[in-house]
């Protein structure tokens, strides 16, 4: 049973890795008013194909969900979206060490976190510069995945690589672009120059001055001057944030086939505001239940984990319960390494509904009780996409930045590069905590991201790639 509560004497005290902080996100979104700022019409689905039809029936609220009580209408949401992605999946072999670090259980001569806030209240504002904190942190072998090494400095806030322009003129740069695209030939540069330097909501302003100036849609002008990866990058940057969520979802679950990696990067990682939003828009913008969708291309534990990130319930609250959190490390043992068989509805129910700093007290009151970390428990109790998208939840409960450092890794390692990956996270996290990733993917792999996307892209997709992460 789920809820025996036992003890287990004679175990060592092995400790967990210290937690790294969940820095508050300060990023400010906000949804254009129904037609006023029209969404794409198109996107080019992964791997090219016909483009995704989009009804123009402006966001928000036609058809939509009722705003939950408590929670504002779309237009401005505080929680910054969370960084996800699993990091086993077919054919993706897996980092070593997660939650462990080069040398074993010891943990010691790991930074100790100054604060551990998981989210609320605005974000610092940013420092200039890269790298918070001046020095690199010690360097860890390759491959080595330290989610439980995130630098102090990176606890006290975190940092986009763009930030608002402060001498912001839509009208301006709606200018700037028509000339750019206008006559034979395609100044990529000036769009690029534009685009990297100027905030999501900063972009939607653009595309409402370029219509009013010229009466024409910013969106059909680019696409018409640009192709491949460029603009599936040049697409996404001008999609408002939420939109671009629920776009991501529909188009992995469109056509044949799943993208199960999709959905569980963003419906395991977002905030509960961020996927009531995520639904609703989803419903506006194309008509459809988000859960019937999941339902209807998902199945078994792995469907129910999904139904349960999509109601967007997960406790909040900021505050600890270190009583609970032995509970709920005894319940899982038990649902598991403590049976046989396994208690798959215990996992869902602790994982989908506590707060991110109760998961992190759980897994270290598991790691004293059981000898060995709860990650690695349920690497060995589950298999294939369930596994992907618990392990996700820890994952980020214990050091985000690293785990988007891994997830764009991979996006780049070996032959070819999923570019679509590469894309998903270099936009969402621009303004949130690339500083941070950039920092953590040079002391996972020894190299900056900066160089591995160099090594990986050409053209003006590698510059405006490049311009974003800050290079």
């Amino acid at each position: 049973m789920c809820f025996l509560i036992m003890s287990y004497p004679g175990y060592p005290p092995t400790g967990y890795p210290p937690f790294p902080g969940y820095p508050p996100a300060g990023q400010e979104s906000s949804f254009p008013p129904p037609g006023q700022y029209p969404y794409p019409s198109g996107f080019p689905p992964v791997g090219g194909g016909a483009y995704l039809p989009v009804p123009s029936s402006g966001y928000p609220g036609a058809g939509g969900y009722p705003a939950p009580g408590g929670y504002p209408a779309p237009g401005g949401y505080p929680g910054a979206p969370q960084p996800g992605g699993a990091p086993s999946y077919p054919g993706v072999p897996p980092v070593q060490g997660f939650g462990t670090p080069p040398g074993g259980a010891g943990f010691s001569g790991y930074p100790q976190p100054p604060s551990q806030s998981y989210g609320g209240g605005p974000a610092q504002v940013p420092l200039p510069g890269g790298f918070p904190g001046g020095q690199m942190p010690s360097q860890y072998p390759g491959g080595q995945a330290p989610y439980a090494t995130q630098p102090s400095a990176m606890t006290q806030g975190v940092q986009g690589t763009i930030r608002p322009a402060t001498s912001f003129d839509a009208m301006r740069d709606a200018e700037i672009l028509r000339k750019a695209m206008k006559g034979f030939g395609t100044d990529e540069q000036a769009i690029v120059d534009v685009v990297a330097n100027r905030s999501n909501d900063q972009r939607q302003k653009i595309k409402a001055a370029f219509k009013t100036m010229y009466g024409k849609d910013l969106i059909k002008d680019l696409k018409s001057e640009l192709s491949g990866n460029m603009e599936e990058l040049i697409l996404a940057l001008f999609m408002p944030t939420t939109y671009y969520d629920a776009w991501s979802l529909r188009n992995a679950m469109k056509g044949a086939g799943t993208q199960e990696r999709v959905l569980i990067e963003i419906l395991c990682t977002r905030t509960n505001q961020e996927i009531r939003e995520i639904v609703r828009c989803y419903q506006s913008e194309f008509g459809r239940d988000l859960e019937k969708d999941i339902r209807s291309d998902t199945s078994g534990h792995f469907e129910r984990l999904l139904v349960s990130m999509c109601q967007g319930n997960r406790d909040e609250n900021q505050n600890v319960n270190h009583q609970l959190a032995q509970e709920d490390a005894q319940r899982l043992y038990q649902a598991g390494e403590g049976r046989l068989g396994t208690d798959e509805s215990c996992f869902n129910m602790i994982l989908a509904t506590r707060s991110f700093p109760q998961l992190k007290a759980t897994m270290d009151a598991y790691s004293r009780m059981a000898n060995r970390d709860l990650l690695s428990s349920v690497g060995r109790e589950f298999s294939g996409n369930v596994e992907s998208g618990l392990k996700t939840i820890l994952q980020c409960a214990l050091n985000r930045p690293a785990f988007f450092a891994e997830r764009l890794y991979y996006s780049m390692k070996g032959a070819g590069t999923d570019d679509s990956t590469l894309v998903r996270i270099v936009v969402t996290r621009s303004e949130i905590d690339l500083v941070q990733i950039k920092q953590m993917f040079n002391q996972m792999y020894q190299k900056t991201l900066g160089t591995m996307i160099a090594s990986d892209t050409s053209g003006d997709y590698r510059r405006l790639l490049l311009a974003i992460v800050g290079q």
